[in-house]
């Protein structure tokens, strides 16, 4: 995940929020929408949100997001609300994607469909960025199924909380889809191609994974959590303290529940598997990644025949267009993503593998029908062509313009909305999660310290933090040379 944070926007508070008035004739509740499919709870100062759809998963639909983002607001404003927790109900998913099912009836009606399917992205990004923009401390409990949308309900929040159920995916290229909620900003964000891997073959990371992989800050107990809630209620902020502040307490008060990790988890994504990842899946073309697969050999020959397999089944359209977001998301803020996706959608809700993925995986039960049919229909000299409307975004006003090179220059309509102004280039509080590869690199390059030593300065600097050691550990076994007493040396 990354590391620190460059804030762009500077604008007073009252400035950056739409008003609540706004919210409310924004997000309006809507004839269908169900009564109590969001729970609210106010304990002291803590507010909390539960998604309250056990039986369809906590799937995220139109009807919660238009309960949800109106109190966010609220909250905001309000001296009386200090902590924010997200949570879902029942004890099998945090929130396990979007209604996709809905999206797809919703286009088989036709353009007027199609716009229905835009408009439900255009409030969950609205939502999303909120969330990753907020100017209060936001815990998520990823506590059993975090998917697609659930993880654009999480991901971007200052504390992420893994659980022994916690199961994480982007799944979208098995859908015809790509992965959006912000994933265009937190995968290429993550160390070397693993972000790339897991957008392209939706593979999933459960556990203590979640947080070896830096997608969750803190891995605790499934039955931790209440307790945790009432304590986290108890905390005194006063008016003066700075969010840095109030994020500290709670990441020390988070460290009081912690149980240990499990001692039969190891590193998923780490070893000689993490070496193969960053050497086929560093590539920018589907075709290189394919080659690179068929010519791994002795002890990841199993893993990378077990990948092609996968990327196979995936829309291909959906592949070749991840692997390009990849590669451009890297340099888009957050709120460029945000809208920059919010156009991708509707290009795929327009297209044919969104709603033949849906339908065929998850009404009819079938083996989707992709056009184009496999990856290999798709050469590399098509796959320019074939990606680049996707990311032709729309027109707006020249004070909001985004600027790019190539084909991602702006043409069309109208652009997303959002409910902030707030911006950033990388995430302001990614210190609160495990040590990324980066600050390895930038302890070793200071060419003084062997790798017990530097293990020591981690262990100590973070104030013996659950999974620190275990990530630099395997960081510093994979990516420097140096004995017993040798000074560290970082492989490139």
């Amino acid at each position: 995940m990354p590391l620190r944070a460059k804030l762009l926007s500077q604008q007073p508070q009252s400035q950056r929020l739409l008003s609540t008035q706004a919210a409310y004739d924004r997000f309006k509740p809507r004839d269908g929408d169900e009564p109590e499919d969001v729970l609210f709870n106010s304990l002291y100062g803590l507010r909390s949100i539960e998604l309250n759809r056990p039986k369809k998963l906590n799937a995220l639909n139109g009807s919660m997001i238009r309960k949800i983002a109106p109190r966010m607001l609220e909250w905001a404003k309000s001296d009386m609300a200090s902590v924010i927790v997200m949570k879902g109900a029942g004890d099998k998913a945090f929130c396990a994607g979007g209604d996709v099912a809905q999206l797809a009836q919703w286009n088989q009606a036709g353009p007027q469909g199609q716009e229905r399917s835009k408009e439900y992205f255009a409030q969950e990004y609205q939502l999303d960025h909120l969330i990753a923009t907020f100017n209060k401390p936001y815990i998520a409990f990823m506590d059993g199924i975090t998917m697609g949308g659930g993880v654009g309900l999480s991901v971007h929040a200052p504390f992420r909380i893994a659980t022994e159920r916690t199961v994480f995916a982007m799944p979208e290229t098995t859908i015809g889809f790509f992965p959006d909620v912000g994933a265009s900003f937190f995968l290429p964000r993550m160390p070397g191609a693993v972000g790339t891997y897991l957008a392209l073959t939706s593979s999933r990371l459960t556990g203590a994974n979640v947080l070896y992989a830096g997608i969750a800050t803190h891995y605790l107990h499934s039955t931790s959590l209440p307790r945790l809630e009432s304590r986290l209620a108890e905390l005194r902020f006063q008016d003066y303290d700075e969010m840095e502040t109030r994020l500290a307490a709670i990441d020390a008060t988070i460290e009081e529940f912690v149980t240990g990790l499990p001692h039969d988890e190891p590193i998923l994504l780490g070893g000689e598997v993490r070496r193969a990842i960053d050497r086929c899946f560093s590539h920018d073309s589907v075709d290189q990644i394919l080659r690179a697969l068929e010519q791994e050999r002795g002890a990841t020959r199993q893993w990378a025949e077990e990948t092609l397999a996968t990327l196979h089944k995936r829309s291909p359209t959906a592949v070749h267009v991840a692997l390009r977001q990849m590669r451009i998301g890297a340099k888009w803020s957050i709120r460029d993503t945000y809208i920059r996706e919010h156009a991708m959608a509707g290009k795929f809700m327009a297209s044919h593998d969104f709603t033949e993925g849906v339908t065929a995986l998850l009404v009819d039960k079938r083996a989707p029908r992709w056009q184009p049919a496999s990856l290999e229909d798709i050469t590399p000299e098509q796959s320019p062509n074939l990606t680049e409307d996707f990311f032709l975004m729309p027109r707006r006003a020249p004070k909001l313009d985004l600027q790019a090179d190539g084909p991602e220059v702006v043409r069309g309509a109208s652009r997303l909305e959002l409910l902030t102004h707030a911006d950033y280039d990388e995430y302001p509080f990614a210190h609160f999660g495990v040590p990324s590869e980066a600050d390895v690199e930038k302890k070793v390059s200071l060419g003084t310290m062997t790798r017990a030593q530097v293990l020591d300065a981690f262990v100590r600097e973070r104030g013996q933090k659950q999974g620190v050691k275990e990530v630099v550990e395997e960081i510093l076994a994979r990516k420097t040379t140096g004995g017993a007493q040798a000074v560290a040396k970082w492989v490139y």
